[in-house]
């Protein structure tokens, strides 16, 4: 007997409290064991039209409800007593007569006849009764049409009279796959029409797989009970199987705005890489130590334990990639050069040169983003270096002048046997450019957009020529660390094979919404490839997000805290909630929160989180990059802290104060853009002025 698990199953065990998911995974283990044994005690849902569904008592009140056949075992289900029958009740499992997938189908009368549950991790409103004032958004497509998408039949009509409003409140009511068709097919006005299923079991068609889980044994059945959270986390859509398995003929990307999806494309074409040939050797990266961590950990739930895969798999940030790659060339631990070091030799040199137009702000800048990001060498190099991105057109006396403030920094540094971070990419680079041998087969990078200089030419150098050895996963949108510059001078050219996602898996219709107003509708990078957002849905629907203005600080706390209190009144854990700041300066104003709604709270650090695993999530805005929450809270966006005005204060150019303000609304975009179903935003009078562009209405 094949004994499977389906997600409603472990997105309903993830709601119960901490005991009650205990006593229900063994109840799940017991019935994996020996399903026939005599303590399980199994009663059929008398009401349901599905005749297979059968409940089995956990505990005085739980109930795991089970769709039994002669050939397999399901969980469907768990719940208290009667919202666990009343899900049964209106539910029935069946193939789709059209595509041959197993789908979860609510029953269409039955859905009228009873007021569904609500889970406040996924809204599901009631079915419209009311014909649509507004035009159908569908009149044009034919049964035979919805039916290709994996409509269930009795809900057709339902969605042929639907408008936009009336589409969202059926949406919830779908099988996904019909759901995510139709969003795209009113998005762009395209019908993805899934291919039918090739063999003659209906659990192994694409659909089917992303909903059900067959499990071999009670270790398989353990990690499916103990990570439904990790799950969704690395969950593939059928769509985006084919960025996964195709060959591109050159270095490749894939975009889109946030919680479409990208992280997971690069998380499973790494694998499938690794999977591919006995001597592969893939590199997955990113830009930081926190999303490094977390892209592994994500790893290690597609691949297993597998002896075979893992060690073909390297998952690393760039650092310490750039790191181990330098010990392993030169035998030496590279000893780098910390900010304020490097700031008191920049300082040190232009005392030591004794120009008195010397403008120190000018100097960090010009450091950074010219003379470090391209590795200049001296002043011939300096002269003719392109300055993308720098309004100043320094002319040869001025750069003559400042010069030697450089070359003296980088003098006493080097006496000192100290190495900058920059430069330890590109001596790694220069290394490994002239090199047959290079140390991975397939590179897959996430997070691409904040790629620096150095970063990508490291990366361009230990890839192996031609083919598709370099995958980039990122969004333009979510840039919030490096200025633009051209990939292709660094030879990593994108032209004609670059794809942009549509279908937001992570957010809410409202909240996606809300958040792409801080940014234009097409984003358009150096070298002239362009993202286009303004297609992009959520498959989703959920409450407005909100912004609230207070008087005081402290007033924003206890409002935050009474928002928060009630998060976990309606079944949230303070696990499940994230709270972000600006810098670490407004750290304090989020603690207090934490303390007058009297939760743990742990600080999301690049170390990692510090604190209990179930307690409630405290971050700046940067580390916010790669996480997501069913509830988020971004609070102390006041005037002069976002944008920040020390930035704002440090800019040399135009150039950089236009750069400055377009990060920092992608900083807040990112932040809003980590909430699933939950958004408030929070100042202290009068408020940021990105506040107004989310145009939300309270």
């Amino acid at each position: 007997m094949e004994f499977r698990i389906a997600d409603t199953f472990t997105d309903a065990l993830a709601r119960l409290p901490a005991q009650d998911q205990k006593a229900a995974k063994t109840s799940a283990f017991d019935l994996q064991m020996d399903p026939s044994a005599p303590g399980l005690q199994f009663h059929r849902i008398d009401k349901s039209k599905d005749r297979n569904f059968w409940s089995i008592r956990v505990n005085r009140d739980i109930r795991i409800i089970v769709h039994k056949t002669e050939a397999s075992l399901l969980l469907a289900y768990v719940d208290h007593h009667d919202e666990a029958y009343a899900w049964a009740e209106r539910r029935r499992i069946e193939a789709h007569p059209k595509t041959g997938a197993v789908q979860i189908v609510e029953v269409r009368e039955r859905v009228e006849e009873m007021a569904p549950r609500f889970h406040f991790d996924r809204p599901v409103p009631p079915v419209p009764t009311k014909p649509a004032t507004a035009p159908p958004l569908f009149a044009r497509l034919s049964r035979d049409d919805l039916l290709s998408t994996g409509v269930p039949e009795d809900w057709i009509a339902d969605v042929l009279e639907a408008n936009e409003e009336k589409f969202f409140e059926i949406a919830p009511h779908l099988p996904a796959e019909a759901a995510e068709a139709l969003l795209q097919y009113a998005a762009v006005g395209v019908l993805p029409k899934p291919e039918p299923a090739q063999a003659e079991d209906p659990y192994s068609h694409p659909d089917a797989l992303r909903r059900f889980r067959t499990v071999e044994n009670l270790d398989e059945l353990r990690q499916a009970l103990d990570a439904p959270w990790e799950k969704w986390a690395v969950f593939l859509h059928p769509s985006q199987r084919q960025i996964v398995d195709r060959d591109f003929a050159g270095p490749a990307r894939v975009a889109g705005s946030a919680g479409t999806g990208k992280t997971v494309v690069a998380l499973h074409r790494a694998v499938r890489l690794a999977q591919s040939a006995p001597d592969a050797r893939v590199l997955l990266t990113t830009f930081s130590e926190p999303l490094a961590r977390a892209l592994g950990r994500k790893a290690r739930f597609l691949t297993g334990e597998s002896a075979a895969v893992v060690p073909r798999l390297h998952v690393t940030s760039l650092p310490e990639l750039a790191s181990e790659l330098f010990q392993l060339a030169f035998g030496r631990k590279p000893q780098i050069a910390s900010q304020e070091l490097v700031r008191s030799a920049l300082a040190k040199a232009a005392e030591a040169v004794g120009d008195p137009k010397t403008n120190m702000r000018f100097i960090h800048s010009e450091w950074t983003h010219v003379i470090e990001a391209w590795q200049v060498a001296d002043a011939e190099s300096y002269s003719q270096i392109p300055r993308l991105g720098r309004r100043n057109r320094m002319g040869s006396k001025q750069r003559d002048r400042i010069w030697p403030v450089f070359a003296g920094a980088r003098q006493s540094l080097g006496e000192r046997g100290l190495i900058t971070p920059a430069q330890i990419f590109a001596q790694v680079s220069a290394h490994y450019a002239g090199r047959a041998d290079k140390p991975f087969t397939h590179i897959v990078v996430d997070e691409a957009q904040d790629l620096g200089v150095p970063e990508l030419r490291l990366l361009a150098a230990i890839a192996p020529e031609g083919g598709d050895s370099l995958f980039f996963a990122g969004d333009l949108g979510q840039r919030i660390f490096q200025q633009p510059f051209s990939w292709k001078s660094l030879g990593v050219d994108l032209r004609g094979r670059s794809t942009v996602l549509k279908v937001n898996y992570r957010t809410s219709h409202q909240i996606r919404r809300a958040a792409d107003r801080l940014l234009p509708s097409n984003v358009r990078d150096v070298d002239g490839l362009e993202e286009d957002r303004k297609a992009t849905v959520s498959v989703f629907d959920g409450p407005e997000p909100m912004v609230r203005h207070y008087p005081t600080e402290q007033a924003e706390a206890e409002g935050i805290a009474a928002f928060l209190t009630d998060l976990c009144g309606a079944g949230l854990s303070p696990s499940d909630i994230g709270v972000f700041v600006r810098s670490r300066a407004e750290l304090p104003r989020a603690w207090l929160v934490a303390k007058i709604a009297g939760f743990e709270a742990r600080e999301l650090t690049e170390r990692g989180d510090e604190g209990p695993e179930r307690a409630l999530a405290i971050g700046t805005m940067h580390l916010a990059k790669g996480l997501e929450f069913k509830a988020v809270v971004v609070m102390a966006c006041d005037d002069e802290i976002i944008p920040s005005k020390s930035r704002i204060d440090a800019v040399a150019d135009e150039v950089e104060l236009e750069d400055v303000y377009e990060t920092e609304r992608q900083l807040l975009y990112v932040s809003c853009t980590r909430a699933r179903d939950r958004l408030l935003i929070t100042a202290t009078e009068p408020g940021s002025e990105f506040l107004s562009d989310l145009a939300i209405t309270q």
